[in-house]
């Protein structure tokens, strides 16, 4: 059980007797409430809900929803160049080794793809976060992940296949709790 639904359990738990003592403020967390938040993607792909995307499906929903900050094919707006609003996703000029290696590039950020489906799910649009359908997002995880060249565009991404993608990075980071990295 990952720490964060045992330690959501453990606050449902104990939440009885601490709410007797409270000004009865708020209310109790239900399950069902709960569960609602409970969108994190471990590493490993454990979490990845069902569904499935393609890169071609992706593309217009980028054009759509994420273009306006990222910029026309995620190569940045001339603000987003300059830290606003957001980096371009697409870096051509990919460094991978050392304190250089550029943190905008997808291939250098992220060393596992499924938590990349985990922040594009619960974080963006920027405008309105969780918005979009899981099969939106294993779309624009696909667009994102071909138009860096990571994947074939024609790979349908689903929890099977985007938990086997290989992240040109992966052995260049040092993490902070390796027991808890895939094998």
């Amino acid at each position: 059980m990952p720490m964060r639904k045992l330690l959501a359990v453990l606050a449902l738990a104990f939440a009885g007797p601490a709410l007797a003592e409270t000004p009865h403020l708020g209310k109790s967390v239900s399950a069902a409430d709960l569960a609602r938040w409970d969108i994190d993607i471990q590493a490993d792909g454990a979490g990845l809900p069902p569904g499935e995307g393609t890169a071609v499906q992706g593309a217009p929903i980028y054009v759509a929803k994420c273009a306006v900050c990222h910029g026309d094919g995620g190569r940045g707006t001339e603000q987003a160049k300059s830290g606003k609003p957001a980096p371009p996703i697409l870096v051509s000029d990919v460094k991978l080794k050392g304190m250089d290696a550029s943190h905008t590039s997808i291939a250098n950020y992220w060393p596992y793809a499924p938590p990349l489906f985990g922040y594009i799910r619960a974080a963006m649009p920027w405008n309105e976060p969780r918005s979009l359908s899981d099969h939106e997002v294993y779309a624009l995880t696909a667009y994102i992940l071909a138009e860096n060249k990571l994947i074939d565009p024609k790979l349908v991404l689903n929890a099977g296949t985007l938990s086997k993608v290989m992240m040109p990075n992966r052995n260049g980071f040092l993490p902070r709790f390796p027991e808890l990295m895939p094998k």
